[in-house]
């Protein structure tokens, strides 16, 4: 069930429900401390009227002094408390986007552009500017309210009716403005992600959009979203605007009623100079607590949208965990898969029906079919990553749902054309973490044949390389891929098209290495090269497979 933002709120703070207990600890005092203020000058001015100076008046302004660095010094230890939650939150986003981005459910990445998810982790750094002023400022200026009119019923019994005034106003403005501010907050929020995305698809395809920038596809379109995000801003600053109307005319009323009821008061004597003073002043701080109180509803709702956002994230389906069975096998995984059917939810047309097929273990086949008739699919679905709708694939005689998905993914190798390199080093991408010792990453490098390249780089194989390797060969890009795939040795490699732009004597060196008898690993590879159907023991061809 999708909570709501508010919901996802109090969910947020609840593991510091200890600090917000000290904040709110020290916003009470701070409350109380501040109303030593009105309290001092109404004794002070009594002081100044009897035209005394003594001893009394000194204390008197002293104890409004303390009073004073008493409500800093709080703060300070407020805004401490804040920050370390601060931190915290950061710390634990970060992870929590980490940990989730490889194991979000590949049923839903094929609806969503997944780096475009990862700027919803900027979202953190608002929670984190907006988490100050709704448990300080907040609080405090609700405890200030509080206070202050209980004071003002002291005074007179009269002010209750301000207090009465105050309740309703601020109770109908967030009744009726409340859930349209929020509604517009996150339309705005995701015109915002909308343009983000645009821009960074420019970005992606710099080079097509450099060739053909005079057509102006992407101002145009830019310009479009934009409109949409301002349409959207102005409508959400609108319900602000209308929040803010409703208390300038409530501070009019208060203060005409302070002034004539005050003003009354102290000409019927049941007020006195002093008194009415320190009302004033009392009065003077519950509008500003008020008007903050307003203020910071921009930030409330800046904070409950991107709460929303990241929430989004946390959302999605993770891959299942599977079953526990682990792969104790010295030799190539042994498949067979028996009825398969599969088709993406959102369509109706399936892709497989009643597929079967077996593949022996250590054998090495070419997987052939016509475009488009699933090859790619096939190879994720053996990988474990996609849920079969009916069917059931063995694994060494084991249903492939019992396994667990972390030893799925240790015993197999996954070779797709897409580029997989990340910003980290050559020695990073190849071992992705795995506790492999340095002389087998280096043997390996020799087998493929890029030993001579990884030597002449400045810092051999611990040499930095960016995202995408943009300044790498192709073919070492492809040989670092196949290094990650094979350095674990696997027990089944599943390839598409894994040796696409090198060179044809490395090639077939490469594919040599692979499909040696020596090689404990089944091989399924999708490619139309020639030497892969010359040196693999046959092919598995999914028309012939779909028609039976």
């Amino acid at each position: 069930m999708t909570l709501t933002p508010v919901k996802r709120f109090w969910k947020v703070l609840k593991p510091y429900r200890s600090q917000i207990r000290q904040i709110y600890t020290f916003a009470l005092f701070i409350g109380i401390v501040n109303l030593t203020l009105p309290l001092g000058i109404q004794a002070i001015i009594n002081f100044l009227q009897a035209g005394e100076y003594t001893t009394t008046w000194i204390i008197l302004v002293t104890f409004v002094l303390i009073g004073i660095a008493l409500s800093g010094f709080l703060q300070v230890l407020q805004l401490r408390i804040v920050e370390n939650i601060q931190q915290d939150l950061f710390a634990k986003s970060a992870f929590e986007f980490a940990y989730r981005l490889p194991k979000i459910s590949n049923l839903k990445l094929d609806k969503i552009h997944l780096p475009e998810l990862v700027n919803r982790f900027f979202d953190t750094i608002t929670i984190q500017k907006g988490l100050p002023k709704i448990l300080i400022d907040f609080s405090l200026s609700i405890f200030q309210i509080i206070f202050g009119l209980a004071l003002l019923t002291i005074y007179s019994p009269y002010f209750i009716i301000l207090g009465v005034i105050l309740t309703v106003t601020l109770w109908v403005t967030f009744k009726i403005t409340g859930p349209k501010g929020l509604k517009t907050s996150l339309t705005e929020s995701s015109n915002k992600y909308k343009l983000a995305h645009w821009l960074e698809e420019i970005a992606r395809v710099n080079g097509s959009f450099k060739v053909f920038a005079n057509h102006n596809l992407h101002l145009n379109k830019t310009d479009t979203i934009a409109e949409e995000y301002i349409i959207s801003r102005e409508s959400h600053f609108q319900v602000l605007l209308n929040q803010f109307r409703l208390f300038i005319g409530f501070k009019v009323i208060v203060a005409a009623g302070l002034l004539v009821l005050g003003g009354y008061l102290v000409f019927q004597e049941q007020m006195n100079l002093g008194q009415f003073v320190a009302a004033e002043i009392i009065v003077i701080l519950i509008i500003n607590s008020v008007e903050k109180i307003l203020r910071i509803t921009d930030t409330i709702y800046d904070v409950l949208t991107s709460i929303d956002k990241i929430g989004f994230v946390a959302d999605l389906d993770l891959d299942e965990v599977g079953g526990v069975a682990q792969v104790h096998s010295e030799q190539g995984l042994h498949i067979e898969v028996q009825e398969m059917s599969f088709g993406f939810p959102d369509s109706n047309k399936s892709i497989f029906n009643n597929l079967s097929f077996t593949i022996d273990s250590n054998e090495k086949r070419v997987l052939k079919g016509n475009s488009g008739s699933g090859k790619t699919l096939l190879l994720r679905i053996l990988s474990g990553t996609l849920p079969l709708d009916n069917g059931e694939i063995y694994l060494n005689n084991t249903p492939i749902s019992s396994y667990s998905k972390d030893e799925i993914y240790k015993s197999i190798g996954v070779s797709f054309p897409t580029n997989q390199i990340f910003d980290g080093t050559i020695y990073e991408n190849i071992l992705l973490g795995r506790n492999i010792s340095e002389d087998v990453v280096t043997d390996m490098i020799r087998n493929l044949n890029f030993k001579q390249y990884v030597i002449q780089q400045p810092y051999g194989i611990h040499t930095q390389i960016d995202s995408g390797g943009r300044r790498l060969p192709r073919s070492i890009i492809q040989k670092i891929l196949i290094a990650r795939l094979l350095i674990g040795s696997p027990k089944l490699l599943l390839m598409e098209d894994p040796l696409q732009f090198i060179n044809d004597i490395d090639k077939k060196k490469i594919i040599d290495y692979i499909v040696d008898d020596e090689r404990n690993w089944t091989v399924l590879v999708i490619s139309d090269y020639y030497y892969w159907e010359e040196k693999c023991s046959s092919t598995l061809d999914l028309n012939l497979l779909k028609k039976a």
